[in-house]
């Protein structure tokens, strides 16, 4: 078994989006997770989720995980589990079907299905990064979750594959690497999302996780218990930040503390007569806005963003296996009132998703914004407790041959031993 290179249980997760870096240190004790050092810092050289900028990555990614080590009192950080998202990430489902060798299901034939479902037709320029087993069937039965052990004498597998352009995932990759540390894996935004937030129960009867991040808004959508559906929608935060900027001719600065401060997307709730000062761009002079123009500029926003929700639900007849309605989660999901107007706009419940309490969390901690980054350490976890699966190791031609593009090709056996 190879060894891992982790030291005293030591575990890292780090987000990186479109608005904050953000870095947590845990460590594993008696199979608890306790937190250790959390950091912090603004974002600015990504858009929509994709790196535009590495240097400027570099430094905050640098600056979020020195302040994570200062509060931890360790030095010594060299690996993190990463989060990817981006409007460069497709999902799809697919399918694969092989004869069992022995008329008895073992954990070969699972391996040789899940080869079979992956083995689709994608561009060259993109890297499949999960294949996630939703459900295998025996002969003519159906739903099964773990198949070993069954006889039959066909296995089928239905999977649901995530892939990314590798150009975009090499640039993370390597802005992790300039900051000092090792991407030990990469796992999708969504999928940690939902890890922190949503229940069991609620996977299993069908819900839908909404994460409004900075850049991008994630999909996620469970029923019985496995992903069904996933995509990145290019719309988040930041947009209904920016709409305020230009129709209030403000800088992005003002027109963000006026979205927390007073911002609304129900219009009817504000007084006609209501006003606040808006501090114009350097060298004019404030001016009296009313906060109705300010929330019907929220309103028009939030109403497009849950309008694609729906339809991209309706459009893959979705929406009606959510019986657990839908979880909204993520810094965008605290804006006044989005849980009302969305069970308006979905005719669906609705609530905010907080992440897990565990040893080391502070009420500050218990927070939608750090949904995604927890979910990751949990992941991470999760990793650290089956780790006699090791990663299948496939060279590529790079500068440094233990980079991380070298273990995008996780065995199948760990992929179905992790999810089931």
């Amino acid at each position: 078994m190879k060894p891992k290179t982790r030291k005293e249980n030591i575990i890292v997760a780090l987000d990186v989006g479109t608005t904050k870096v953000c870095t947590i240190i845990a460590k594993d004790h008696n199979n608890e997770l306790e937190i250790l050092g959390v950091g912090t810092h603004p974002s600015y050289g990504l858009k929509k989720g994709c790196v535009i900028n590495i240097d400027k990555t570099v430094k905050s990614i640098r600056c979020s995980l020195e302040e994570a080590k200062l509060m931890s009192g360790l030095s010594n950080i060299s690996e993190a589990t990463i989060g990817i998202a981006g409007n460069h990430i497709y999902s799809f489902n697919s399918s694969g079907v092989v004869a069992t060798k022995n008329k008895e299901v073992g954990e070969e034939d699972v391996e040789r299905v899940l080869d079979a479902a992956k083995a689709v037709v994608i561009p060259s320029d993109r890297e499949i990064l999960h294949v996630l087993p939703q459900e295998f069937r025996v002969d003519n039965t159906r739903g099964i979750k773990d198949p070993i052990g069954m006889h039959g004498i066909r296995l089928e597998a239905n999977v649901h594959i995530v892939t990314g352009q590798t150009t975009l995932i090499q640039n993370l990759i390597r802005c992790v690497d300039q900051a000092g540390i090792k991407a030990n894996e990469i796992i999708l935004q969504p999928v940690a999302s939902s890890r922190s937030v949503l229940s069991e129960e609620e996977k299993e009867l069908g819900v839908v996780l909404i994460d409004i991040g900075g850049g991008t808004t994630d999909l996620a959508v469970w029923k019985e218990g496995c992903l069904v559906w996933s995509q990145i929608i290019p719309v988040g935060g930041n947009h209904f930040t920016n709409d305020l900027a230009v129709a209030l001719k403000c800088t992005h600065d003002e027109a963000e503390r006026i979205k927390i401060n007073h911002g609304t997307v129900l219009p009817e709730k504000i007084n006609n007569s209501a006003n606040i000062l808006v501090q114009g761009v350097s060298g004019m002079t404030p001016k009296e806005v009313e906060l109705k123009h300010i929330s019907e500029i929220l309103n028009a926003r939030a109403e497009e963003l849950l309008s694609i929700v729906k339809k991209i639900l309706t459009n893959n007849n979705l929406l009606d296996r959510t019986n657990a309605g839908f979880v909204i989660t993520g810094g965008g999901g605290l804006l006044n009132d989005m849980i009302p107007f969305a069970e308006y706009i979905l005719e669906k419940s609705v609530k905010i998703g907080f992440p897990v309490t565990f040893g080391g969390m502070t009420n500050v901690m218990e927070d939608p914004k750090l949904s995604t980054v927890l979910g990751l350490l949990l992941e991470s976890k999760r990793d650290e407790t089956n780790n006699h699966f090791e990663e299948e190791v496939k060279p590529r031609v790079q500068n440094d041959e233990n980079d991380i593009m070298t273990k995008f090709g996780k065995s199948l056996k760990k992929v179905f031993k992790e999810i089931f």
